[in-house]
């Protein structure tokens, strides 16, 4: 009975472990956007103009 237990929180503990590292990386990506082509945006403003 004991055995199952031991078992049961370490699957526990190594499961918390796996997602609180994975969270932990998931906020530190930084997360970047392309630049728009400066050619389509020019013609974009001055067509509206």
């Amino acid at each position: 009975m004991i055995f199952w237990i031991v078992l049961a929180i370490l699957i526990f503990g190594a499961v918390l472990t796996i997602s609180l590292v994975t969270t932990s990386k998931a906020y530190s990506y930084k997360h970047q956007i392309d630049p728009l082509p400066k050619r389509r945006h020019m013609q974009k403003e001055q067509s509206h103009q």
